[in-house]
């Protein structure tokens, strides 16, 4: 999907589920004005491109006595490519998002356990078991503003617009 090669109709129906993921097929087809089984189609299609991965429920961390999160950036000894550190961090059942970076650090870990004392157990005897880390540096979150996982699709959508315009014939002879 590069460079938001989808149409209006696609916009509306991956906004509709960045909205509410659980939203029935049947609503989704409403609102972008087609037939339910029109509206499956389109959502099979997304799913074999691969625009949708997966829908999953978000729950509220604090709510579950998971209230707390940090950013743990790691440095590995692994040259760049080389290595299982990334899986290996990303088996940890508290990390909730891990990345391979540019710059000082190798890994940016995010971290979601219950207090600080959770936090020491996932640093000394999770992180600190692969054999490829050398050290880490641990960020605590204080307050979350904002926490999603929604793709700003404004570009997508003037970019879809303008496409579908192009494709729509007018009747006029000159331009």
């Amino acid at each position: 999907m590069n460079n938001c090669l989808i149409d209006d109709t696609d916009l509306q129906i991956l906004l509709a589920l960045q909205e509410d993921g659980r939203m029935a097929n049947k609503e989704i087809a409403a609102r972008v004005e087609l037939a339910p089984s029109a509206t499956s189609e389109r959502l099979k299609k997304l799913k074999e491109r691969g625009v949708i991965q997966k829908i999953e429920a978000r729950l509220n961390g604090a709510a579950l006595d998971y209230g707390l999160v940090a950013f743990i950036h790691v440095r590995t000894d692994e040259l760049p490519g080389v290595g299982d550190a990334g899986a290996d961090l990303a088996s940890i059942p508290e990390a909730q998002e891990v990345f391979n970076v540019a710059g000082e650090d190798c890994y940016l870990v995010k971290v979601r356990t219950r207090d600080t004392e959770s936090l020491s157990v996932v640093l000394r005897d999770k992180i600190g078991a692969i054999e490829s880390v050398t050290s880490t540096r641990t960020t605590i979150v204080m307050q979350s503003f904002k926490e999603t996982c929604a793709i700003p699709l404004t570009d997508c959508k003037t970019k879809a617009s303008r496409a579908n315009r192009r494709q729509v014939p007018t009747g006029d002879s000159h331009d």
